[in-house]
């Protein structure tokens, strides 16, 4: 079994060492870096590309600020957000730069363990206190998917990869998967699949 690789990022040395101590004795994770900042966010990315950054919403240089960069230097890894905060607004903010999931610190090491398995596997992980404000906020909001998101949907629900719906609408598929993420949000759905349901539900 191949080990998931994680950085841990957060200016509060002692949280921060609490989680690499409790993500490291699970068999299946390695921690391969720490930092305090944006910037030591930006560089772990860079340099050991993890397969999941858990990142502190507020630090030096800010967490969400630090996300487009990430995803776009780094898009291999998935970016978890850390949080003492129940205030929804960064979790749109998040969501909406590309962030695969968002954590209150609350949680335990055996749920953080599943989020970050969640996220790896592909689907976005939202706790479910912050999912229950999301969804509620986004009925309040109502946000409509734009042409060319519709356009991605129907493929999406058609079964079809990133790669194929780019080839089939003569995009990039980075314009793929940055459409992808702002349908997720949009739609409240943890992946593909569940977006697709939603998606048919409500056309």
């Amino acid at each position: 079994m191949t080990a998931i690789t994680i950085a841990i990022v957060d200016d509060h040395p002692l949280f921060r060492e609490g989680v690499s101590r409790s993500l490291s004795e699970m068999e299946d994770f390695v921690v391969v870096g720490e930092g305090a900042s944006a910037d030591d966010a930006a560089t772990l990315a860079a340099s050991h590309r993890p397969d999941v950054l858990l990142l502190d919403v507020s630090m030096p240089g800010g967490g969400i600020e630090a996300i487009s960069e990430i995803v776009v230097g780094s898009p291999q890894t998935k970016v978890l957000m850390l949080t003492a905060s129940e205030d929804v607004d960064p979790l749109i903010a998040s969501l909406r730069r590309g962030a695969a999931g968002y954590v209150v610190k609350g949680i335990g090491s055996r749920g953080l363990a599943d989020a970050i398995r969640t996220v790896v596997g592909g689907s976005r992980y939202i706790s479910p206190s912050m999912r229950a404000k999301l969804e509620k906020t986004l009925l309040d909001r109502p946000a409509y998917l734009t042409p060319r998101e519709t356009e991605v949907m129907e493929l999406v629900a058609e079964g079809l990869t990133n790669k194929y719906i780019a080839r089939r609408l003569d995009l990039q598929e980075k314009t793929i998967k940055h459409h992808m993420t702002e349908i997720l949000f949009k739609l409240a759905a943890s992946n593909r699949t569940e977006a697709a349901i939603k998606w048919r539900q409500g056309s």
